[in-house]
């Protein structure tokens, strides 16, 4: 899930939200405007209640990005690296760099984010008793007193031992303890989850089909959506299990095809060396690397300033591309690949360009490796 937008960075993490909030954001603030608040405080004004929608809302998800950067910071502090924080449609997703190195540094950053928003739905507890007792208006105590139950539930909810939920990942650290296997507990954990979701989806679609209420097919949402990503989790577990020991180095694409950064974009185009090879090719000045130019963003550029733009001018710069080292894990670059040309992964060898990795080669690499271990368990 990437980010449709940056919001910028917090404690050192950079928080993006992706264009599928604005559609939660729009029903949370719809249904406290036009239902709960007016029917337990009515005889306001229109503005005031959807002021006060709006307001909850905004809270609602600064409480999500809380138990987010709950994870991004213990994560932190227990060694795995946080690429980005993205809030969409069902809550927020902290992308970690790679997996905890013991089932105790599992417990602790899975189970923060849960602690953290039962810690909030308290604090707005508390906050509707002290608002009520000092006699403010209705509508901001009932604000607080929602806040307070969605944040509580938000915490129950993520606790639920399914992955990919919090509670998934402490039943993972629970049978990695047990078993001492991780890649086992992770079937264990991704097995709930896709149970769980089922049982959502099938909760959910009976509930529409008895009361013809949009909470049925939002609850199947739910369950679809727990058993896409625990699936999804399972399949990556399994890979990690397959690439466990092998270096970068050994699927990158050493001594990869470069391109001088003060090269027009129309020579570039129509240069014989660069002419159906790769779709993607790293940008180099005086030998050092500066970012990386897909044959997609040179081909944008109209042909009338083709002659006048440099590739520099429309490359992705390296601050903004995946950089790692030959002897990196592979299994931890999974994580933080995705599909395009624009999300090759640059191989840096003491700051010298040493080769580039996309997800085929990834894939030829898992490939071979299990063509490789049939063969060995073959007769």
């Amino acid at each position: 899930m990437r980010a449709t937008f940056v919001l910028g960075r917090i404690v050192g993490v950079r928080v993006g939200v992706h264009w599928s909030v604005l559609l939660i954001f729009g029903i949370i603030a719809f249904g406290l405007s036009q239902g709960r608040l007016p029917e337990t405080y009515p005889g306001r004004g229109w503005a005031v209640y959807w002021a006060a929608g709006l307001c909850t809302a905004v809270i609602f998800f600064a409480s999500l990005l809380a138990h987010e950067l709950a994870h991004a910071v213990v994560a932190r502090r227990n060694g795995v690296e946080v690429d980005d924080i993205v809030l969409w449609l069902l809550g927020g997703a902290a992308r970690l760099r790679s997996e905890a190195s013991s089932p105790g540094r599992e417990l602790r950053i899975a189970g923060v984010g849960p602690l953290v928003s039962l810690l909030l739905g308290g604090l707005f507890a508390l906050a509707t008793w002290l608002l009520d007792l000092a006699s403010v208006s209705g509508v901001v105590v009932e604000m607080a007193a929602w806040l307070a139950g969605i944040n509580v539930l938000l915490a129950v909810f993520n606790a639920l031992p399914a992955a990919p939920l919090d509670g998934g990942r402490l039943l993972r650290a629970f049978l990695w303890w047990r078993t001492g296997d991780r890649l086992r507990a992770t079937a264990g954990a991704t097995a709930a989850g896709r149970v769980f979701g089922w049982l959502l989806v099938v909760l959910g679609l009976v509930a529409f089909m008895r009361t013809g209420t949009f909470g049925g097919l939002w609850l199947a949402l739910i369950g679809w959506f727990l058993i896409t990503a625990a699936t999804a989790e399972g399949r990556q577990a399994q890979l990690r299990g397959v690439l466990a020991g092998v270096p970068v180095r050994d699927a990158m694409t050493p001594g990869p095809l470069t391109v001088p950064a003060a090269t027009t974009v129309a020579d570039f185009l129509t240069g014989a060396r660069y002419r159906y090879r790769h779709l993607a090719f790293p940008v180099t000045e005086d030998g050092a690397t500066l970012g990386l130019l897909t044959t997609d963003n040179a081909r944008k550029v109209p042909q009338a300033e083709a002659n006048a733009v440099t590739v520099r001018d429309v490359m992705v710069p390296l601050s903004q591309t995946t950089v790692v080292e030959p002897d990196s894990p592979l299994a931890d670059l999974l994580p933080r690949m995705e599909p395009g040309a624009e999300h090759r992964v640059l191989v840096m060898d003491h700051g010298r360009l040493a080769g580039i990795v996309s997800l085929s080669d990834v894939s030829r690499t898992v490939t071979w490796l299990m063509d490789n271990a049939g063969r060995r368990g073959g007769p």
